[in-house]
């Protein structure tokens, strides 16, 4: 294979649908209306439908999404300021920004060793009198729930808010993420399992009265035009993404089980035993393989010889948000599970418009990695 594998390539992920996604953007212009209208609509009716929520709000992005769920919470008096979340040490920085920009206090758990996902059976010891959620992350689109989580926020009275940036379309016990806890964020960046073709967000929560003020707070706190009973913030999905993401939430299902289909591959065709490959749940629904994450502790020697066998892959994440340095506060904080994990994660190439050929080139290529621990 002389070409390289590209980690992401959205021109061929696009080019899928690209008459179906210039007929919308055609039909949107057309308009003349291009925010809350009528592709708003239909877009809240048909993931609403797809995940059987009982409420789907739209907005800007996925962080939007969190943190509008919280200001929710704040607003309805469930939560205030200085009450504690907790939240994964390893995912990506937005969980913990939602959670900050509300004036909430993040209160990090450290990841399941096999999963990387929020490590369940540490929730409780971290539970104090202040704790208001828990916000679980489907990390790499595998499903992070179970019944032990339920029983814990129904124990302390807590709130479960999902992101679920990663994982649309996964299932546990028959039940859709983002329909699991109390409300959920989802993200529709390009690079998601559903991407639209800029930034877009949206809300899924069974409240009635979290879903009315979340979509207030969206519109500058407005629930009728010009009367504003909130301070919100200007936070609404434009017409043109909620029609491409109409487009694209018909092919979901589809794309998922590709995705499956490559991690399988992987899984069979990784032999370096120097590689650690991630482990999978029991029932394949629970993970949608937005990214496929192996472990090595030559990590970065890895990632430069697939680079030199035309190879691209990233790090999600190198370094963790307790180490950020808008985060000094949270440096001191003990976290020594999620340092290793940093240091030896290194996510291969997966989407549903990779070929079979180019997985075996990656495949091939790890295999051919000697490994060194000088």
């Amino acid at each position: 294979m002389k070409s390289r594998v590209r980690f992401l390539d959205l021109e061929r992920v696009n080019a899928q649908y690209a008459d179906e996604l210039k007929r919308v953007a055609a039909e949107v212009i057309d308009s003349g209306w291009y925010l809350l209208g009528e592709q708003n609509r239909c877009f809240e009716a048909e993931l609403r439908d797809y995940l059987n929520a009982c409420h789907v709000i739209t907005c800007a992005n996925g962080l939007d999404a969190l943190r509008l769920i919280l200001r929710g919470y704040i607003e309805l008096g469930v939560m205030k300021t200085g009450d504690e979340v907790i939240v994964p040490s390893n995912t990506y920085i937005a969980s913990v920004l939602a959670v900050t920009e509300n004036c909430l206090t993040p209160v990090f758990v450290e990841p399941d060793a096999e999963t990387f996902n929020l490590d369940i059976s540490k929730i409780e010891q971290a539970i104090s009198p202040r704790t208001r959620a828990i916000m679980p992350v489907h990390l790499y689109g595998r499903v992070c729930f179970s019944e032990e989580l339920q029983l814990i926020a129904k124990k302390h009275n807590l709130k479960i808010v999902e992101d679920n940036a990663q994982a649309l379309g996964a299932s546990w016990s028959g039940k859709r993420t983002g329909t699991l806890g109390d409300a959920a964020g989802f993200s529709f960046y390009p690079g998601k399992n559903l991407g639209a073709l800029g930034d877009a967000g949206a809300v899924a929560t069974s409240d009635e009265d979290l879903a009315r003020v979340v979509r207030a707070l969206g519109n500058y706190g407005s629930i009728n035009k010009y009367y504003n009973d909130y301070q919100g913030l200007n936070s609404r999905m434009d017409e043109l993404q909620a029609a491409f993401l109409r487009v694209k939430l018909k092919y979901i299902d589809k794309e998922n089980s590709l995705r499956r289909g490559i991690a399988l591959q992987y899984d069979h065709e990784i032999t370096n035993p120097s590689v650690i490959k991630p482990t999978h749940p029991s029932d394949p629904n629970e993970h949608v393989w937005h990214l496929y994450v192996v472990r090595s502790n030559s990590r970065d020697e890895l990632a430069r010889h697939l680079l030199n066998n035309r190879v691209e892959t990233l790090i999600h994440y190198p370094v963790p948000p307790t180490k950020q340095r808008c985060y000094e506060e949270f440096r001191t904080v003990g976290l020594d599970s999620t340092a290793i994990l940093c240091s030896s994660i290194l996510s291969l190439p997966i989407s549903a418009v990779h070929s079979s050929a180019s997985i075996s080139h990656v495949s091939l290529a790890i295999n051919t990695f000697q490994f060194s621990d000088a």
